[in-house]
C-alpha cells in the first residue's frame, strides 16, 4: 500500500448524496479480484452512455477533473453492500482521498485498508471547498496535520490515530501481520515443543 502524507489536487464536486457501492463499481464488474483495472469502469452508469461513448458533461470526464486525486461528494457515500471493489476502483483511477460529511461504515473502513484518506467535514465546509472544484483551483490534504489547506484558509479535521498510523506508514493488514512476524515465529516454537502433535498430520 502507498504511503499518505500530503496531497494537492483540484478536486472533483460530485454534489450527489446517497452513491452507494453499485454506483461507484455496478455488479458486472466485481468478477475481478485484481485491484487493478476497475478505475475506467468507476462510475459507470454515470460516466457512459448505452453506446460506450462518454457523457461529456460528466464531471470525471472533464478536463481538469479527469486527473483528480480528491472527490469531494454528497453525504452517505459508499453506502449499499459491503464491496472492496469500490475503494480498488477510486484508487485505479488516481482518487486517493474523499471529502464528505458522512459514509457508510463498511466503504469508510475499507477506504483505509487501500490507502484512501475519507475526510469528514460540515456541509458548509464542504461547499467552500467546492468553490475551489469550481474554480479549477488546487487544494492541500495534509494528513500529518490533519488539516486541508485552501487559499489562504484552513480546516481541521480528526481521524482515529491507528488509522492515521496505517497510512501515514502504508500499512495494510497483511502488512500489519507481518510486522509481528518474529513475534509469530517464536509463539509457533514454543507451541511446537509444547504441544508437538499440533504441527504433525
Amino acid at each position: 500500500m502507498q504511503k499518505f502524507n500530503s496531497l494537492k489536487s483540484i478536486p472533483a464536486y460530485l454534489p450527489i448524496v446517497n452513491i452507494d457501492t453499485d454506483m461507484i463499481i455496478p455488479k458486472q464488474f466485481l468478477k475481478t479480484i485484481k485491484r487493478t483495472g476497475l478505475g475506467k469502469n468507476l462510475f459507470f452508469e454515470m460516466r457512459y452512455e448505452d453506446n460506450g461513448n462518454k457523457i461529456e458533461n460528466f464531471i470525471l470526464n472533464q478536463t481538469p477533473y479527469n486527473n483528480s486525486k480528491i472527490l469531494i461528494t454528497g453525504k452517505n457515500f459508499g453506502c449499499g453492500s459491503s464491496r472492496e471493489h469500490a475503494p480498488w476502483a477510486l484508487l485505479d483511477f488516481g482518487i486517493t482521498c474523499v471529502i464528505s460529511s458522512s459514509y457508510a461504515d463498511i466503504f469508510y473502513n475499507n477506504c483505509f485498508k487501500n490507502g484512501i484518506l475519507p475526510i469528514i467535514l460540515k456541509e458548509e465546509k464542504i461547499k467552500e471547498l467546492s468553490e475551489y472544484s469550481k474554480r479549477k483551483e488546487e487544494i492541500l490534504v495534509d494528513l500529518k496535520q490533519e488539516k486541508v489547506i485552501f487559499g489562504n484558509n484552513e480546516i481541521k479535521f480528526e481521524i482515529d490515530p491507528f488509522k492515521k498510523d496505517c497510512l501515514l506508514n502504508g500499512l495494510d493488514d497483511i502488512a500489519i501481520s507481518l510486522e509481528k512476524d518474529e513475534n509469530i515465529s517464536l509463539f509457533e516454537k514454543k507451541l511446537n515443543k509444547q504441544k508437538p502433535w499440533v504441527f504433525n498430520d
